[in-house]
């Protein structure tokens, strides 16, 4: 699963938002299909212009995703690279454009259910649930990084500072 982040969260959610208000959508077109509408939302380009970058490569996301190059300077590649920075993987591109990451399926409301592809609602639930999980991922890990799942231990807390020996309270 991706790294999970704020922007990549904000990203998912953003994207479904607009599909749910009617955004151009197109499975079959890198410009408005699953990956290429969030990239519209991670990069500010449109369709047409996502479209004529992605041209410049062979084959569908997943197929431009593995042959990634992150130094090639290929106007694809540079779109695969924002995809990247935000915390996605390749096998993360393929699972957003086909719908298939298992976690994300097995957390649908309703349970577990296969998803179509090329599905506007499917592609909304699907990018809704894995902003939920990554936030919920998110959350937990601030939750160990800051120990809050622990109380704090009082007994050891000196009320003395340690550099004038004077009780601070």
């Amino acid at each position: 699963m991706a790294n999970s982040n704020t922007f990549l969260i904000n990203a998912l959610r953003e994207t479904a938002r607009r599909l749910e208000a009617g955004a151009d959508y197109a499975w079959g077109n890198h410009g408005s299909c699953n990956c290429g509408n969030l990239l519209q939302v991670i990069t500010a380009l449109n369709r047409t212009e996502i479209l004529r970058l992605a041209h410049t490569g062979i084959g569908e996301w997943t197929e431009l995703a593995e042959d990634y190059c992150g130094v090639s300077n290929i106007p694809v590649d540079q779109l695969i690279g924002h995809l990247m920075e935000t915390g996605l993987t390749p096998s993360d591109i393929h699972n957003i454009e086909y719908l298939e990451d298992r976690a994300v399926l097995e957390r649908l409301p309703g349970g577990f259910r296969w998803l179509r592809r090329n599905e506007r609602a499917d592609v909304i639930v699907y990018l809704e649930t894995m902003a939920d999980i990554l936030e919920e991922n998110l959350l937990a890990e601030n939750k160990t990084l800051l120990n809050v799942s622990k109380p704090v231990d009082r007994t050891n807390i000196s009320l003395f500072s340690p550099k004038e020996d004077k009780v601070l309270a």
